[in-house]
């Protein structure tokens, strides 16, 4: 183990980890207006149609298969019935098949996003890093899969990676798990773990965002100015209110 190692496998992640919660709580705090995915959609919305559900269905997807992949131990899986030649199958194909779905959305998107001049004018300097690592994550988490399980002979990701990443959880960092992984695994773990870092400085925001206040606020209320019913019947749930309303008289200086 050597200082490279220390920075890349314990600090980094840790760093990474605090930049993503303090900045998010930061965020929400300074800047709540900013909290939103900017959407584009009022400057083109034919490719968006078909870009935005295939990249962000198939990000699903891809988050869920890390989850179990990466959280959950592989005897936990075993215990329930998944085996090792199971869980390969699912992972391989479920996989590529989600990526492959990942890939084509994110192409779509990019190619909206540099051919509209609309959309591109209101693109950031944050919303392009935010790009690079984005692309950079999937596109070696991709090359990985093809690379070793379908092109290879396989990676134990479940005996390296995933310890090691429930290692950070549990503050017992062990750097040597990380020794003998795979040059594509790396970079893909170094790309979404700089992702993270900076995630709180970008429209990803939104991923953190659920419309459950909709569900608790109060109806709107809307009352009509005019003191004369009209010829109209009333709706059935819709019946006039008699509360007066004040007109506010203003004046000026």
């Amino acid at each position: 183990m050597n200082n490279l190692d220390v920075l890349l496998w314990i600090a980094f992640p840790y760093a990474a980890a605090a930049s993503f919660i303090v900045g998010h709580i930061l965020r929400y705090r300074y800047d709540q207006y900013g909290w939103t995915s900017r959407s584009s959609q009022l400057y083109e919305s034919k490719l968006l149609k078909w870009g935005s559900p295939l990249f962000h269905y198939g990000m699903l997807a891809v988050i869920a298969g890390h989850v179990i992949g990466l959280l959950i131990p592989r005897e936990w899986l075993e215990f329930i019935g998944i085996n090792e030649h199971i869980y390969h199958l699912g992972a391989t194909w479920l996989g590529t098949a989600a990526a492959a779905v990942t890939v084509v959305g994110m192409l779509i998107l990019l190619a909206r996003r540099g051919a509209v001049k609309r959309v591109l004018k209101v693109t950031s300097a944050m919303d392009v890093v935010m790009y690079i690592f984005l692309v950079a994550t999937i596109a070696f988490g991709t090359i990985a899969v093809v690379q070793f399980q379908l092109l290879g002979a396989g990676y134990d990701y479940r005996g390296s990676v995933s310890p090691w990443i429930r290692s950070l959880f549990l503050m017992q960092p062990d750097v040597t798990l990380m020794a003998g992984v795979p040059l594509a695994f790396q970079l893909h773990v170094l790309t979404a773990t700089a992702l993270f870092a900076i995630w709180p400085f970008t429209r990803l925001v939104h991923v953190l965002s659920a419309p459950i206040w909709y569900l608790l606020r109060p109806y709107v209320v809307y009352r009509s100015r005019d003191t004369k019913l009209g010829a109209r019947k009333p709706r059935p749930g819709w019946n006039r209110s008699t509360l007066p309303v004040k007109e506010k008289e203003h004046s000026m200086k």
